[in-house]
């Protein structure tokens, strides 16, 4: 095979594990590819840095244009068409995600915005959700917006392939639609678990996609109309490390890091959907279980932030993340996981940190979350997991801050199937939460084998072979275009 040139868009830091902390760069290049990878400007040298070879280049993603191209050129029509592929996926899939995100828009926008926009919308959606010629229309309304920002590099590189790491859900978007208009085919590589779900509509035309598993498939298929034909399912490459146990640190050395107690059990709490709901009541029950004595056995408590509570906007996440730090002080076996941020736009948890995430769930003698993509991650750790969804009443409580009750997103797709496939409990007060972790501080081998089956059902591949598998399926592409 000729050399082929591969434009890869990774604008995010799972993108760069999927990509780069996996297979699938390396067996591209092993097969005489040569690879352009896009991501954050601001970081691009130290990741050249780090990854740096020959036949791979990193150039940056100009988002600052690209930003400004979206702020700029008829704003609002691009942000209502953002907003309509968002939920506009077909009826034939789940929606529930995708009907959270209309009501959380009809909240925190102005009444002449829901008058003006949100009403008339409701009409498009319908007609999105139940046809797909609606969904196509939606698709070439968005190939209007083609910026150019990237025409010299489509000129300078003359790819034979562009890979994005979502389906032109981000910024991706702009590029992906200069392949359409250069000619150059597209692949969407799905990085997140619920992204099928819950973003829909691609954000331009593209050829091919890979995705994690038969579930992911059907999504995109029945969901956003893919060809079934060229939906690859190669499982997810990022989790390869884990079957691997490549990031994996000792244990003394991983406890010792956080000042953590060698005699007393974990347990692990992963802060997740803070968009919607405070995760302090359940970080508050969990503290005072572990300092009272409530539990059976002697344990501590490690907690892992959000991204979002390092945001300044809105300041709700940063006090919650104060509150949650005072905890840390105010209990003496209650810590709280200071992560590294890679900085630009892939802010923090951006694949830095591996090491401390892989060890808190190898480590982890209860997990604790929000029903997040963690769930799965913790369950190809072989740890009993808790979906704990104790609620404030009236959420944020913050005048145009929308709000979901945590125990009304047990129906989101991904939710569902965690739920339905038994793969751990879910808890929705204090003396729920205490008895489920008590009964996994007993018996850690429940709900072991429901376990072992999520994770089958989930990523579809659990030896290792993710990455190769995918980076197999683009060189077939190549190949056969």
């Amino acid at each position: 095979m000729t050399k082929k040139r591969i434009f890869i868009i990774a604008d995010h830091g799972m993108a760069l594990i999927y990509f780069l902390q996996s297979d699938v760069v390396q067996t591209l290049l092993d097969a005489g590819t040569e690879i352009v990878l896009f991501t954050d400007d601001e970081t691009k040298d130290r990741i050249a840095e780090r990854f740096g070879q020959p036949n791979l280049i990193f150039e940056g993603l100009r988002l600052k244009e690209a930003n400004k191209y979206a702020n700029t050129v008829q704003p609002r029509l691009q942000s209502l068409l953002i907003y309509l592929r968002r939920v506009g996926g077909s009826w034939r899939i789940n929606n529930e995600a995708e009907d959270s995100h209309i009501w959380e828009v009809l909240k925190e926008n102005t009444w002449k915005f829901r008058i003006g926009i949100w009403l008339p919308s409701a009409l498009m959606i319908l007609l999105l959700r139940s046809f797909k010629w609606a969904r196509k229309m939606l698709v070439r309304m968005q190939m209007k917006f083609t910026s150019g920002i990237y025409d010299d590099l489509f000129e300078k590189y003359k790819p034979d392939l562009v890979i994005a790491s979502t389906a032109g859900w981000r910024v991706d978007r702009y590029m992906l639609r200069e392949a359409v208009k250069n000619g150059v085919p597209s692949m969407a590589a799905i990085i997140g678990w619920d992204n099928p779900s819950s973003y829909a509509i691609p954000g331009a035309f593209m050829d091919w996609a890979t995705c994690w598993s038969e579930k992911q498939k059907e999504e995109l298929v029945l969901g956003s109309d893919w060809d079934a034909s060229r939906v690859h399912i190669g499982g997810i490459p990022s989790y390869d490390g884990y079957f691997r146990k490549t990031w994996l640190m000792a244990k003394d050395e991983y406890f010792k890091l956080h000042d953590l107690n060698p005699n007393r059990k974990l347990i692990s709490y992963a802060c997740s959907f803070v968009h919607f709901a405070p995760n302090y009541p359940n970080v508050e029950a969990l503290a005072k279980m572990v300092d009272s004595g409530q539990l059976d056995e002697d344990a501590q408590l490690l907690i892992r932030l959000h991204p979002s509570h390092f945001q300044d906007r809105p300041a709700i996440f940063a006090e919650e993340r104060k509150r949650i730090h005072a905890l840390e002080e105010k209990y003496d076996n209650v810590h709280v996981v200071r992560p590294v941020a890679l900085g630009g736009s892939l802010g923090y948890y951006g694949g830095e940190d591996m090491d401390e995430k892989t060890s808190m769930m190898a480590y982890s003698d209860v997990f604790v979350t929000v029903y997040s993509t963690m769930v799965v991650e913790a369950a190809v750790h072989d740890r009993p997991i808790v979906a704990a969804v104790i609620d404030t009443p009236g959420g944020w409580n913050k005048p145009g801050k929308y709000s979901l009750a945590l125990q009304k997103i047990g129906g989101w797709p991904t939710h569902l199937r965690f739920r339905e496939a038994n793969a751990g409990r879910v808890a929705k007060n204090a003396v729920e939460l205490q008895d489920v972790v008590n009964a996994y501080l007993k018996d850690i081998s429940l709900d072991r084998e429901e376990r072992k089956a999520f994770i089958e059902q989930e990523i579809t591949f659990t030896d290792a072979s993710a990455g190769k598998r995918t980076a197999e399926f683009i060189l077939k592409v190549l190949r056969e275009n």
